[in-house]
Formats: C-alpha cells, sequence, structure tokens
C-alpha cells in the first residue's frame, strides 16, 4: 500500500521516481469528473481553484502537471501498459491490469461508480 500523503507528492510532482528507479507517470481524469475533483480533495487537500494556481506557478519552474485521459477505461489501459504509471479510478472498475495501491471511501460520490456497470 502507498500512504495517501506519498500519492499526494506523486501527483504534485515532488516525487518523480519509485524506489526502483522507474520515473512516476501520474495521470489524472479530467477537471470535470467528479471522482478527480474527489481525488483532488481528499488526497491532494486541494480544491481545483487551488491546483490551477499550484501549477500555474509550476509551470515557472518547468514542471508540468500529469497528463489528462478522457475517462477511467483510458486510465486503466494507461496504467497497465507503462511501467511506473499510476492513476485513480473508481474501486469498481478496478480489474487484474492494474495493482491498487490505496483505497479511499468517499460517501459523496454517488456517481463513482457510473461506468462500473459489467
Amino acid at each position: 500500500m502507498l500512504p495517501a500523503e506519498a500519492l499526494a507528492r506523486i501527483f504534485r510532482r515532488k516525487m518523480l521516481y519509485w524506489p526502483d528507479g522507474i520515473k512516476i507517470e501520474p495521470v489524472n481524469l479530467p477537471a470535470t469528473d467528479p471522482l478527480r475533483q474527489a481525488f483532488s480533495r481528499h488526497v491532494l487537500k486541494m480544491e481545483l481553484a487551488e491546483l490551477e494556481d499550484y501549477w500555474n506557478q509550476q509551470y515557472f519552474h518547468g514542471i508540468f502537471p500529469p497528463y489528462v485521459l478522457a475517462s477511467q477505461e483510458a486510465v486503466l489501459r494507461f496504467v497497465a501498459d507503462n511501467p511506473g504509471a499510476i492513476g485513480y479510478v473508481a474501486g469498481c472498475a478496478v480489474d487484474a491490469r492494474v495493482v491498487v495501491v490505496l483505497r479511499i471511501k468517499v460517501d459523496e460520490l454517488p456517481g463513482a461508480g457510473q461506468g462500473c456497470a459489467r
């Protein structure tokens, strides 16, 4: 398991490499996605406006935000296909292609399971 604090460092680009030396490649969902908003609040401890300000400041140092992928399925595919990649999806979307490093229960997300019906 990975502590939430480590995830926050990864998604703020403060931690760049895994202990084995592989470059970390974090990926986000779109800013309008409720799951991304919850992840930002609960893991990064920032609202989207605060994150926008943070990344505007980081640009001046040559540091860019994580790539944005269009869907949870795209996140799963990217993480499965790229060593070092990390992302977040609803628990019901997780499958054997990826390894769960942290589970977070978020009561405010009634739509978090959208697209998970199998």
